[in-house]
């Protein structure tokens, strides 16, 4: 027959039901955790650039690679074919307005004006020779036309004396025939001997305008050749830097071959080269950046050369301040081209783990953890990124590299 059972067993029983039960869920929450440590790893906070999300200006720039020259810069090239005889500054050298530079050998410019001074005094004595021999032909002509008229005149009272004398019966016809031709003669001779002084006078002038013609040739070359020779005087042309000299004495040059270059010292621009890639998002008047050793300089786009070589563009940029005490001659500079902005736009601080515009798999921090979230990026100034869908303002984002968790859809994050 059956005995009831002690209340203290049963209560003990309860007692280390309820202890296996505690025990066995201790237990299952200690597997958890320790699975959950084998399945999402921890990162340490103080590895990562964490960085949140926030309203704020934007601008889409393409970065270049720029070089600083001078706005101004004029090459001075050897006017003919000759040699270096002397150099008076060096390169760097700042030099002044007609400053004298160089000095090239100038013998045979100076041979060749000695050759046409002769050639000219020679035309200039040929056109006085013709023109006295031009004035005593016309002398000589003149009197022999005096003497024709005058001839000429006695005839013609012969003619007449002749013809009252062949009324009278006193000569015969024949003579005042003969009488008539020797008129005639005469005046032949008197319009030949003026129509000579005509063609002689032409055919003089012709000389005396042909040798003046080749007088003014000669010194037309003559002028030439003295442009030479003040160009063989090398001077600047302007206030500025000797950025290059040919300095090899006796060296010798080519006729146009650069012997020297001026540049000017407190006006510059920056020529910049980017991919061709970039080249259709290019067009002058866009804004720029210019960078150097942590300081900023304001410009814009002057020009995009149309040339690509070597799957580059090149492009002039105009500075704001072209006189900055920063610049100089050849000096190298990060340029930014701004090609697109927005005023008020969600953004965040740059960093590795962004990669271009478009959709992409970020971490988003949340706590103690971080779980990875579509995030659609757009412009962005290679200081902040511009955040156009997945997230909001005060979100905060892992903006470090996270390329070896891109299969992990969360992470821990340990302090």
């Amino acid at each position: 027959m059956d005995q009831p059972l002690d209340p203290r067993h049963l209560t003990r029983r309860r007692q280390r039901g309820v202890a296996l039960a505690g025990a066995l869920v201790i237990a299952l929450l200690a597997g958890a955790w320790g699975v959950n440590r084998l399945v999402a790893p921890s990162v340490d906070r103080d590895t990562l650039r964490i960085v949140e999300v926030h309203r704020g200006a934007i601008a889409d720039t393409v970065s270049a690679a720029g070089v600083v020259v001078p706005v101004h810069e004029e090459v001075v090239v050897a006017p003919a074919r000759t040699r270096i005889a002397r150099v008076l500054v060096k390169p760097g050298q700042v030099v002044q307005k007609g400053e004298l530079l160089l000095e090239l050998d100038a013998a045979s410019i100076r041979l060749a004006i000695d050759n046409l001074e002769e050639q000219i005094a020679q035309q200039d004595i040929r056109v006085q020779s013709l023109s006295l021999e031009l004035a005593q032909k016309q002398r000589d002509l003149n009197a022999e036309i005096e003497l024709l008229a005058l001839d000429l005149e006695a005839a013609k009272v012969k003619q007449d004396r002749y013809a009252r004398l062949l009324k009278l019966g006193a000569v015969s016809a024949s003579d005042v025939n003969g009488v008539e031709v020797e008129v005639k003669r005469k005046q032949i001779e008197l319009k030949q001997k003026r129509e000579s002084v005509a063609g002689s006078r032409a055919s003089t002038q012709n000389d005396v305008a042909g040798a003046r013609l080749q007088a003014q040739v000669l010194r037309k070359a003559l002028a030439q050749q003295q442009e030479l020779l003040a160009q063989a005087q090398v001077r600047a042309p302007f206030a500025g830097m000797a950025t290059w000299l040919l300095t090899d004495l006796g060296a010798s040059v080519e006729a146009g071959q650069q012997v020297a270059k001026v540049s000017e010292l407190h006006n510059f621009r920056v020529e910049a080269t980017v991919s061709d890639f970039y080249a259709r998002y290019l067009e002058a008047g866009q804004p720029v950046r210019v960078s150097y050793s942590g300081q900023s300089m304001a410009g814009r786009v002057q020009t995009v050369l149309p040339e690509i070589k070597d799957g580059t563009v090149t492009l002039v940029v105009a500075l704001r301040d072209p006189a900055n005490a920063l610049l100089r001659n050849r000096l190298r500079v990060d340029a930014s081209i701004i090609t697109a902005q927005k005023a008020d736009a969600l953004i965040a601080d740059n960093g590795p783990a962004f990669n271009g515009k478009g959709m992409q798999e970020l971490f988003l921090v949340e706590g103690s953890r971080a779980r990875r979230v579509p995030v659609e990026l757009g412009l962005g100034d290679g200081q902040s990124v511009e955040i156009r869908s997945g997230l909001k303002a005060g979100d905060r984002l892992i903006a470090s590299d996270m390329s070896r968790y891109r299969d992990l859809e969360s992470i821990r994050i340990s302090n």
